[in-house]
């Protein structure tokens, strides 16, 4: 149930990440955070962690206050993509 909501938000948002020429995808949602990947000119930008923090979590989180966190999976360079 969380999941879906979350992706409705994610949906919602991606009309203005497309309008400056970006995306988001949804990765997953486990232990309570949300993991995307950030796609197109929104990868590179300047902006991308007020975005992500201000814009797109605090959208999450005021849907599914059960969100701890977003996490952008191009962040985590440790990981591979079996780890995600």
């Amino acid at each position: 149930m969380e999941e879906k909501k979350i992706k409705e938000v994610i949906e919602t948002l991606r009309p203005f990440l497309v309008g400056d020429g970006g995306d988001i995808e949804f990765v997953k949602y486990e232990n309570d955070i949300v993991y995307i990947n950030m796609l197109g000119a929104c990868a590179n930008c300047h902006m991308l962690d007020l975005t992500l923090k201000e814009g797109i979590e605090a959208a999450i989180k005021e849907e599914v206050p059960s969100v701890k966190e977003v996490i952008n999976v191009r962040n985590l360079n440790n990981l591979t993509n079996n780890d995600i």
